[in-house]
């Protein structure tokens, strides 16, 4: 049995600078179709301040465990916190290879929606990519091949190429759950190359069994703040959620790429930026413990909201200042 490195819990507690919203901003309450379960929501602010949100929507009986399926949901805001989700589900994906797509993240570059997300499919779990104007109608542009996911573009594009972040599972080579971040580019959105290790989970003190991308990046004048999430695993773990025995713990990290090659890691927080604390993330929830970020605000004012998955149940924001943030990521730190 894999042996996991003991991580010492005085890293676990959430740094001061970030500040919870106090409710989740989006249940499956809000969902006027069937919906049980509605978290790792995309968030992007369009230039007169509308919020689009586009989330994952589990559906059907998660009290019997037995959910039926699961769909992309389209919902907006005015002030970055109530949502109003459309009327109908905007994406979905099923037919005799695949059987669903989940996690989504969503880009504006060039005037155009991307979104990334993960697809099952019968011979293995892909990252998707799509196009769209509308969040209405969607070209397919990309599925990889097996076994990688958690994509996420960058904004803009970086000498010439789109550029996007993910996290391929290779089983063999790196002892079973041992996943990294990764860096692609494309000329395209179809083709990509130039893959290359951004950080591995041996980077990173406060993981033991996998990291992966969260939000699209911000680019900021140090560079560009990278949003993750850390996975800790722990055998003496007792229930959570559903499982009879959930051993790990999600927790969101924070890390500055370079500007021109955002493969180079210049600044890493050595703690987790937020860990499960809160009623939504340790005791109500189909999976507890588990914190996934997949969108990242940044406000003229300098705020950064962060929205992320709770326990794989609602959608949270919190939100931290830049400067502390990057501070975070750059100064030596004193431990008490």
């Amino acid at each position: 049995m894999r042996q996991f490195r003991k991580i010492d819990e005085a890293l676990f507690k959430t740094e001061p600078c970030i500040t919870r919203y106090p409710d989740p901003v989006l249940t499956y309450k809000d969902v006027p179709y069937k919906a049980a379960l509605t978290f790792n929501a995309g968030v992007l602010k369009k230039e007169n301040g509308k919020y689009i949100m586009i989330f994952r929507n589990d559906y059907g009986d998660y009290e019997a465990q037995k959910l039926e399926g699961t769909n992309l949901g389209v919902a907006y805001s005015d002030d970055g916190i109530h949502f109003e989700v459309e009327p109908e589900p905007c994406f979905a994906m099923k037919d005799e290879e695949i059987m669903r797509v989940y996690d989504p993240r969503i880009t504006e570059i060039d005037g155009e929606y991307c979104i990334c997300f993960a697809v099952d499919t019968k011979h293995g779990v892909c990252g998707g990519m799509a196009t769209t104007n509308d969040l209405k109608t969607f070209t397919v542009k990309s599925i990889s091949v097996p076994e990688n996911r958690n994509m996420v573009l960058f904004p803009e594009k970086i000498n010439g190429n789109y550029v996007r972040l993910e996290r391929p599972m290779p089983v063999y080579s790196r002892d079973g759950d041992v996943f990294d971040i990764w860096l692609s580019e494309s000329p395209d959105l179809v083709y990509w190359g130039k893959s290359r290790l951004v950080m591995g989970v041996e980077d990173v003190p406060f993981a033991n069994d996998k990291i992966g991308p969260g939000a699209a990046p911000l680019k900021t004048d140090k560079g560009w703040l990278m949003i993750f999430h850390a996975v800790d695993r722990d055998m003496d773990r007792g229930k959570n959620g559903w499982e009879a025995k959930w051993t790990k713990r999600y927790t969101i990290g924070i890390a500055l790429l370079d500007l021109q090659d955002p493969s180079k890691v210049i600044g890493m927080s050595k703690k987790p930026l937020i860990v499960p604390e809160g009623h939504w993330e340790t005791v109500e929830g189909f999976r507890t413990n588990v914190l996934f970020p997949c969108g990242a605000i940044l406000e003229d004012d300098d705020t950064v909201r962060i929205y992320y998955g709770a326990s794989d149940t609602v959608v949270c924001m919190a939100t931290a200042k830049l400067d502390d943030l990057i501070a975070l990521c750059t100064e030596p730190r004193q431990e008490k």
